[in-house]
């Protein structure tokens, strides 16, 4: 994550991640304005460029050189990135509201989410049709459908409703790639039968009479049977109906036409068009809440109506970017102007393209190298992005501000006092604690919300105190879940020991500013670290808040156990013969110092959060079940450092299977590029531990071995008859990736009590 020294006065959040906000970002990226936040929200990480969408369909390109990573674009633009789906908003209060999350504030909020085929208008068609849109969303339908078509014995239907340049397009694309699909298995392609059906008379009915006409010979060509009037009045299981009673069985129905907008725009209470699009007038602003603009398919402009078509959402971009920033200064907006004709390069499939504009028409290979040309340089545009992009520092933010606000922000960027002066002032932290709700814990006597200068817990009977704390600065952009990693992070520890959590105190840091600005990135982090603890049984009872130059929390947790330690899982308890098994994979350091350096793949990025915001407290439960001896969790040692601790106790040696390792995808790519986390130098001292590292070395998880985990996994040690049962049950709880690493031997005359198995 890359901060700022300039405090923050006002949020823009970016709902989607379309191509107008793709250009919004780039425009910020390289010229940010001083106090503004951008913050985007979209479910998904990697958005696909619909204009190479059917190229890749037809194999042509490969995931990435399609998709921008949009995490990755966020990072290069100063931008906080939250992998959320958003369900309205609260326009009163500007807040955006968020399936997972507590709302997100905004200042301004623009929305840029697309549009999608309506199924809903066909009966049948939301159950049995694969809608192509939104696109974000098509690979894994594709996906599975190119397996279903390599797994169908025999003749295999495939229909198309819809007739505009995108339906045509996907029809050839798709028969392109499957046909080759069945060649490459030694199928005859004529087993395809594709059927492409158009509601009006012609197909492409936006194009002039040659484009549709050179399209016409090229689906005839190609043996496509075209429906022409034939709009699609229902659909069932393998069936489509059309209002003339015509009827055709297939095997797969594709629906590329009649977009709609997404169901809870309708819940905001802006005006809307009558297909549910959000209006706007030219300055992309909406007709009736100056703090709200929209772009791209998901807007209608009532001065101007638009076709669904990319090309306009990628020319909103520069204009959209533009009166987002004037008018936080408070300046006129500006009108973007959509050109009367524009330029459509549509590919036939093969490699081969037909151009439209207006009444132009040419065609040929040449055209698809062009197109293929202008495609890459746009994509470029957004995924070669610089290693880093210095932040302007020392920059007077010139937004218009109240006296309230101007005093607050000249506070903010004003020496700092220490000691009790640093703490987040009372109003602050009462109104974000009061938004949060620990659960109510029967040995808590005085808690939370209770006015006293300390939490009074009753120790039941039997029992005794586990005690933890762990406390580090945040590593992304998103306050809710680096909340929640935190939480898990301090539960760890309570849980390798086979304890239950009871009880937790806080510790926070954060940068100073506007008091509604800090109290809602409070409220975000609290909200994600208290449902972690919750959800651990864990009440929080307290802590304390502090100003500091980044955000950081963290917590002392209480756990209890048996007095007699009946069930704990100490370090010391492995035995020779044990199996050592890892339940979640490791590479969370290299993964985020390369995310710093623009150097990794968003998807990665997503599957280390995803992996760290998993609670050990069910593989800790599982461990005990079958036996655990001895138990760990690892974090900032990393894999060999934390197993030395466990040898060194125990009085024993262990070989592990560096090829068995579990590891984070992208992990291995990072850590072979050399960037590596800022502690793994420490802990590779701990190499000469190793017998054979020569030989070691040579292998890709090698690296591995020392880098430093944040809510890593549990490394236990269970009796090599119960191993197989146990990995299995870990991997039946969600801990898909859980493994034998290796095993525990007896101790040897060696000193290097750690043999690596290559």
């Amino acid at each position: 994550m890359r901060g700022s020294e300039q405090p923050v006065l006002r949020d823009i959040v970016l709902v989607g991640g379309g191509h107008s906000h793709v250009v919004v970002l780039g425009r910020f990226a390289m010229r940010p304005e001083p106090g503004v936040r951008l913050t985007l929200i979209c479910s998904d990480t990697h958005t696909p460029y619909s204009g190479m969408l059917p190229g890749y369909i037809a194999g042509h390109y490969s995931y990435d050189e399609v998709h921008i990573d949009l995490r990755r674009l966020a990072e290069f633009a100063g931008a906080r990135y939250y992998q959320d789906e958003v369900v309205g908003l609260e326009r009163t209060q500007r807040k955006v509201l968020c399936a997972r999350r507590p709302p997100v504030a905004y200042d301004r909020v623009s929305i840029n989410v697309g549009s999608m085929p309506a199924v809903d208008r066909v009966a049948g068609a939301a159950e049995h049709a694969l809608p192509v849109k939104p696109i974000r969303r098509f690979n894994d339908r594709w996906l599975a459908l190119l397996e279903r078509v390599r797994r169908h014995a025999g003749e295999t239907t495939i229909a198309l409703v819809g007739a505009g340049a995108g339906g045509v397009e996907l029809t050839l694309a798709m028969q392109y790639r499957l046909r080759n699909e069945l060649r490459a298995l030694g199928r005859n392609p004529d087993e395809l039968h594709f059927h492409l059906f158009s509601a009006e008379r012609d197909i492409l009915p936006t194009h002039n009479a040659r484009v549709r006409q050179s399209f016409e010979r090229v689906l005839a060509a190609r043996g496509v049977v075209v429906h022409r009037a034939a709009e699609v009045s229902e659909v069932s299981h393998g069936q489509l109906r059309t209002r003339s009673g015509e009827t055709l069985s297939a095997d797969e129905i594709v629906w590329v036409t009649q977009a709609g907008a997404a169901a809870w725009l309708r819940t905001t209470g802006l005006a809307l068009d009558d297909s549910g699009f959000v209006q706007v007038r030219a300055s992309l602003q909406s007709v009736d809440d100056a703090q709200v603009f929209a772009a791209g398919d998901c807007a209608a402009m009532v001065d101007a109506p638009l076709e669904k078509a990319g090309v306009f959402a990628v020319r909103q971009g520069r204009p959209l970017a533009d009166n987002l920033r004037r008018s936080l200064l408070g300046q006129p907006l500006r009108s973007y102007r959509p050109q009367a004709r524009w330029l459509a390069l549509i590919s036939t499939g093969d490699r081969y393209a037909i151009a439209s504009r207006g009444f132009l028409h040419f065609k040929g290979g040449w055209v698809w190298r062009w197109k293929d040309w202008v495609d890459r340089r746009f994509m470029a545009r957004f995924n070669d992005l610089p290693s880093m992009l210095a932040r302007p520092s020392g920059v007077v933010a010139k937004l218009p501000l109240d006296q309230a606000e101007a005093a607050q922000a000249i506070s903010a960027v004003a020496m700092r006092c220490g000691g009790c002066g640093a703490k987040v002032g009372a109003s602050v932290l009462s109104r974000a604690l009061a938004a949060v709700h620990p659960i109510e814990h029967e040995d808590v006597l005085i808690g939370l919300h209770a006015p006293d200068d300390a939490a009074i817990v009753r120790v039941p009977s039997g029992k005794a105190i586990v005690q933890t704390v762990d406390f580090f600065r945040a590593f992304i952009d998103d306050p809710w879940l680096f909340g929640r990693i935190a939480a898990n992070h301090a539960l760890g520890d309570i849980f390798a020991m086979g304890a239950e959590a009871q009880t937790a105190t806080a510790i926070a840091t954060l940068p100073p500013g506007l008091e509604r600005k800090v109290e809602e990135t409070l409220l975000q982090m609290m909200s994600g670290a208290v449902e972690v603890l919750n959800e651990a049984g864990c009440a929080l009872v307290g802590g304390h808040s502090g100003e500091g130059v980044e955000l950081a929390l963290g917590f002392a947790i209480n756990g209890l156990i048996d007095e007699k330690l009946a069930g704990v899982m100490c370090k010391g308890g492995m035995r020779p013969g044990d199996n050592l098994i890892l339940s979640k994979p490791i590479g969370t350091g290299t993964l985020f110092a390369a995310h710093a350096r623009l150097q990794a793949r968003g998807r990665w990025i997503d599957d280390a959060l995803a992996s760290m915001d998993l609670s050990s407290r069910r593989a800790a439960n599982c461990l005990r079940e079958h036996g655990a001896t001895a138990c760990t969790d690892l974090t900032g040692f990393g894999l060999l450092g934390h197993l030395l601790e466990m040898t060194r106790a125990s009085g024993v040696d262990a070989e592990l299977d560096l090829a068995a390792l579990p590891v984070l995808d992208g992990a291995v790519d990072t850590s072979a590029a050399g960037i590596l986390s800022s502690l793994q130098p420490a802990n590779v001292r701990l190499r000469r531990a190793l017998r054979n590292q020569e030989e070691g070395r040579a292998h890709a998880n090698y690296l591995l071995l020392f880098d430093p985990q944040t809510a890593g996994g549990l490394l236990a040690s269970v009796p090599a008859e119960r191993a197989s049962d146990c990995v299995e049950a870990l991997r039946s709880l969600g801990y898909e990736k859980a493994a034998c690493i290796g095993r525990v031997l007896p101790p040897g005359d060696d000193l290097a009590p750690i043999e690596l198995k290559v």
